[in-house]
């Protein structure tokens, strides 16, 4: 089945010594531009202070020339997915932002507009999380429960975003973000985007490429891990459906 899909994934909206998506603003402001969005749907589940949040986000897409309404603020949630010209799923915790995506119903009609209508779907971190096929492999801790870990599948592949390497040196005994992905693997067959802050990865169709400016790491079951510089083509990672 082919999909139509558009999407902008983003390890973290937030660089060091910048404001909120103020270090990846040009690319948020030409994608959603790309497609004729002038507004955009934002959903701050992820966090608990949702007016805060919003402000915040609000803030930074009008200094893009975008205008943005958030979710919680409109009446029912489900029609705001289905009259909505492009959407944002920020960033926090994982765990909480699935739960109230399915308490709210909105798993279904998120996932049919993206890749059936072509909806412009953008998200950061958390945002990122819930675009793949499961949350198993967020850095969040499990503060509440949703009723499943399965996420929108808008690609069919997982992410970390934040990904790390451990510095060199470095005297500390926990589990680097390698060994725990390859933790996963021992349970999971499904690929996963180790995507480092200050990366993205853009959507179209059947066409992947990573952007940004640092790169990511590629796992698959069975392999030794793949270094991916900004401008790869992976594609190929989406032919798994």
């Amino acid at each position: 089945m082919s999909v139509t899909r558009r999407l902008l994934l983003i390890s973290n909206s937030t660089e060091h010594g910048s404001g909120f998506l103020e270090y990846c603003s040009e690319r948020v402001k030409a994608f959603f531009s790309k497609y004729g969005v002038s507004k955009v749907l934002f959903v701050p589940y992820a966090l608990f202070d949702y007016d805060g949040y919003t402000r915040k986000a609000r803030n930074a897409f009008q200094n893009m020339g975008l205008e943005l309404e958030s979710i919680h603020e409109k009446e029912d949630p489900v029609e705001a997915v289905k009259e909505a010209q492009g959407i944002f799923i920020g960033g926090g915790n994982t765990f909480r932002l699935l739960k109230t995506l399915y308490d709210n119903n909105v798993i279904e009609p998120i996932t049919e507009r993206v890749l059936q209508s072509g909806l412009p779907y953008m998200g950061s971190s958390a945002g990122t999380n819930v675009a793949t096929v499961s949350i198993c492999t967020t850095n969040d801790m499990p503060i509440v429960f949703p009723p499943s870990f399965k996420a929108l599948g808008l690609v069919p592949f997982n992410i970390n975003p934040h990904y790390i390497d451990p510095e060199p040196g470095s005297i500390h005994m926990g589990e680097t973000r390698e060994e725990r992905i390859k933790q996963y693997h021992e349970e999971r067959t499904t690929p996963v985007l180790g995507l480092k802050e200050g990366s993205m990865l853009e959507v179209e169709g059947d066409k992947a490429v990573l952007r940004g400016k640092t790169g990511a790491k590629l796992f698959i079951r069975g392999q030794e891990p793949q270094v991916l510089e900004i401008g790869t083509d992976i594609s190929h990672l989406l032919k798994s459906e």
